[in-house]
């Protein structure tokens, strides 16, 4: 049996089914086309060594951070970080078809049915649906839509805001968790975000190693 077809059976027939049916099937015909067509992202992520030229260490976090800031700022970060209750998604950023709205403890609903309900633990492509086993979206607290990259990096530090993570748990978060990993492998029809998260992880690092100052603004 397809996982569309067991998602289907989860959500039961009727109204919840339309539901998955809409998840499932690319919104609009550039999509459909895009399906077989997997995105490349132009845009590189400057290796650490790059900024060994800065000697004010406060200025060459903020350059690192700034650098790193090209993942975090993209769509593959950004949809499930929203401002408000609702997650984005595809590349242009917009509202969740069909409707979801964040449930308790992060975790998205469509009428009371988490994110795992569509959401597998892999890309199912097919019908393109993004997966992973972690699949959920960001607590409130950490909301990235509408602010500045400063205001983000003293977000991501802030342990009330950042699931109690101390530096070295941020930065083992970034590069190693596999949730952010979806975002250099998110299925066909979606840009990858830059770089890898090998690249990623390394500016992280060396921004805390620099004492983890923020971009202004």
């Amino acid at each position: 049996m397809s996982r569309l077809r067991q998602s289907m059976l989860a959500l039961g027939a009727g109204g919840l089914a339309a539901v998955v049916l809409a998840v499932a099937a690319p919104s609009f015909q550039g999509e459909a086309d895009a399906a077989s067509n997997p995105a490349t992202n132009p845009a590189v992520l400057q290796p650490v060594k790059a900024f060994a030229g800065i000697k004010n260490k406060e200025q060459r976090a903020a350059a690192l951070f700034q650098e790193a800031g090209k993942v975090i700022s993209s769509p593959r970060c950004m949809n499930c970080h929203p401002a408000g209750e609702r997650p984005t998604q595809s590349d242009s950023m917009r509202p969740h078809q069909p409707l979801v709205v964040r449930g308790p403890h992060g975790t998205g609903e469509v009428g009371g049915t988490a994110c795992a309900t569509c959401h597998h633990e892999a890309n199912f492509d097919a019908a393109g649906v993004p997966g992973n086993p972690k699949w959920a979206v960001a607590p409130l607290e950490m909301a990235w839509q509408g602010k500045s990259l400063g205001e983000i990096c003293v977000q991501i530090k802030d342990r009330a805001r950042n699931g109690d993570k101390d530096m070295a748990a941020l930065v083992h978060h970034m590069a190693d968790d596999e949730l952010v990993g979806w975002g250099w492998h998110p299925g066909a029809g979606r840009t990858p975000a830059p770089g890898t998260q090998k690249q990623f992880g390394e500016l992280i690092k060396a921004w805390a190693e620099a004492g983890a100052a923020c971009p202004k603004g």
